[in-house]
């Protein structure tokens, strides 16, 4: 502990010019700090089914902006670790993002974006662009790659609303690969280990110019049809009340579904799963 830090005083560390990065002034002066530093030793990876493991997220576009949805569920291995699990979270007021892969890493992941965001803000004024902010995650997942390379991967999904974008294209969806590469998304996406059965049911199911409703319902059967295929991602849970996290990005900013209405729609998806067990057909 220094002197500054005993008596209240800024270190020198915050006067000294730099970049606008909150996770660059991190990594010069408290690199311990940031959750991509290494946890073991080279040559050493985590063993399977030791850390809680977070599955399946997916967005699509609709009329108005963007929806991300993800389920609960988070797995040891064999085990189920947790069940009401958040894995969606706003990112800054048009900004978005849910994760797939270690659960630890992932949240504090996106604790030290949430803080990157607002601190570029702050030093320059001006929001970053959305093609920015994709930038500057894919540049966190990149340093993330050694602890990737020892089992402890995260894969993040990032949307949000564009307001210089073409009307009709508005709502943007990113996805990254471990190693930090970018890759922007069209009309809808999903990661983590349900993602193939979600994207088969969102690739049925989409159409352009759904309304919010529409998209929140396909979500949902798009996350249904992931849980019923693959273990690890869970579906609406009633007898608990336990319902997939649905939040929409419009240009009114982040709104995160409320409780009552997820558990209406998931009702009304698992009402109609009665009827028809494998899901709605494509329309027309």
């Amino acid at each position: 502990m220094t002197a500054s830090d005993m008596d209240g005083r800024l270190g020198e560390e915050f006067f000294t010019p730099g970049t606008a990065s909150f996770t660059d002034f991190l990594a010069a002066h408290r690199p311990e700090l940031l959750p991509t530093r290494r946890p073991f030793p080279d040559g050493v990876r985590a063993e399977p089914g030791r850390f809680p493991h977070g599955t399946t997220v997916l967005a699509l576009a609709y009329r108005d902006g963007v929806l991300i949805a993800g389920d609960r569920r988070a797995t040891m291995g064999n085990l189920i670790a947790q069940r009401d699990l958040e894995k969606v979270h706003p990112a800054d007021d048009h900004t978005a993002v849910a994760f797939a892969g270690s659960v630890g890493l992932a949240l504090d992941m996106v604790k030290l974006y949430q803080v990157e965001l607002t601190h570029f803000e702050k030093i320059e004024g001006i929001p970053m662009t959305l093609n920015a902010k994709a930038r500057r995650l894919a540049g966190m997942i990149r340093q993330n790659l050694g602890q990737a390379m020892q089992g402890l991967a995260v894969v993040p999904l990032l949307t949000g609303y564009d307001g210089a974008a073409p009307d009709g294209e508005k709502g943007r969806i990113f996805s990254f690969d471990v190693a930090g590469g970018l890759y922007e998304k069209t009309d809808f996406h999903a990661e983590g280990s349900g993602s193939p059965y979600a994207r088969g049911a969102l690739k049925k199911l989409f159409h352009k110019g759904m309304d919010r409703r529409e998209a929140a319902l396909a979500a949902l059967q798009a996350l249904y049809d992931a849980a019923d295929d693959d273990s690890a991602t869970g579906g609406p849970d009633i007898n608990r009340r336990i319902y997939p996290i649905v939040s929409v990005i419009t240009e009114e900013g982040f709104e995160r579904l409320s409780e009552p209405e997820t558990e209406a729609l998931s009702r009304e998806m698992v009402e109609q799963r009665r009827s028809r067990p494998d899901g709605p057909t494509a329309a027309p």
